[in-house]
């Protein structure tokens, strides 16, 4: 116990450093100097820890918390750098690999598939698809559409009009992908009937950075999804927490889902998946006449269907070396 107290203390100590840096920079879009820091921030993050950064105390629970937004901002420049860079070739499709990452959204749609795959009952084969904050590089709804889904439309939300613009060029020039992928405006909040649409409504890391937020998210969503319906959400572990925000199993349950499982890979995909399925009952308010069976108790955490590449403990010297950490 003393010296994994040693060793979140020391972890601690390094992110509270590389917070202080990042918050240091004139700018957070794509540089050598946002790079390097990203870089060193994810290498330290991403292997296994034994720190629970939901029991940080009040001063280490605000850096994590200014670090995320931070994580978010630079995310969101960074993908709207390379949006742009894709949207200079004729097909942008085939040039997806010169996101740095672009391995590591493969890994994870093919991850959340698999564990919709398994857990939903009855399988998955969805007409219609809702992907919540998908941003201004639509990665996920991308391989989900081309390797998972091939028949399933796919309607794609963000706040950002921009992200947006730059995200329906992406598609211009493939007539299948083009027509099965469309990108709308608004805030989830205000989104009602149109969410009884979906088979499955998929929910960003970073939509909802606050946790009583994204509770509320999850509520509106248990409000007007359709019964039986799944919701794959995004959440992190352990020191991932740096990077994304924690989503507690049991708010989902109380926003009127039925956990299915809950899975943290300890690879390089860094966020982790919860599946739930809408539950019967839920009024367009929120309240709930029943529970699902993990409303509330420990969720079904589960290993990953397969593996994807190797360890994280294996690929540091890959971290490092990479051009970007986002």
């Amino acid at each position: 116990m003393e010296s994994q107290n040693k060793e979140v203390d020391a972890l601690v100590q390094k992110i509270t450093g590389l917070h202080a840096a990042i918050s240091k920079l004139p700018s957070l879009s794509p540089c050598p100097d946002v790079n390097a820091l990203f870089t060193d921030l994810v290498t330290a993050c991403v292997p296994p820890s034994p720190v629970d950064v939901t029991k940080l105390g009040p001063e280490a629970q605000k850096m994590r918390e200014g670090l995320i937004r931070l994580c978010s901002e630079a995310e969101g420049k960074l993908e709207a750098h390379y949006s742009d860079m894709l949207a200079a070739f004729d097909n942008p499709l085939d040039h997806l690999g010169m996101f740095p990452y672009y391995s590591n959204y493969i890994n994870l749609s093919k991850l959340e598939y698999e564990l919709l795959a398994r857990y939903v009952p009855g399988g998955i084969a969805p007409a219609r698809v809702a992907f919540i904050g998908s941003g201004p590089l639509p990665f996920s709804s991308f391989v989900l559409a081309a390797r998972h889904l091939p028949d399933t439309v796919f309607d794609n939300y963000d706040l950002c009009g921009a992200a947006n613009d730059r995200a329906s060029k992406l598609f211009r020039a493939d007539k299948d992908l083009g027509a099965r992928m469309s990108f709308h405006t608004a805030d989830v909040a205000v989104l009602a009937g149109e969410l009884a649409m979906y088979d499955v409504v998929f929910l960003a890391a970073l939509v909802g950075m606050a946790a009583e937020k994204k509770a509320k998210v999850i509520a509106h969503l248990g409000a007007h999804m359709a019964d039986g319906a799944a919701l794959v959400v995004r959440s992190a572990h352990g020191a991932r927490g740096f990077l994304y925000p924690i989503v507690d199993p049991e708010d989902i349950g109380r926003g009127g889902f039925e956990v299915l499982a809950v899975c943290h890979p300890d690879d390089d995909v860094v966020n982790s998946v919860i599946i739930a399925r809408k539950s019967d009952g839920v009024h367009a308010d929120g309240l709930q006449k029943g529970r699902g069976q993990h409303a509330r108790g420990t969720a079904p955490v589960v290993s990953p269907p397969c593996r994807f590449g190797e360890m994280v403990g294996d690929k540091r010297d890959e971290f490092a070396n990479a051009e970007v950490a986002f």
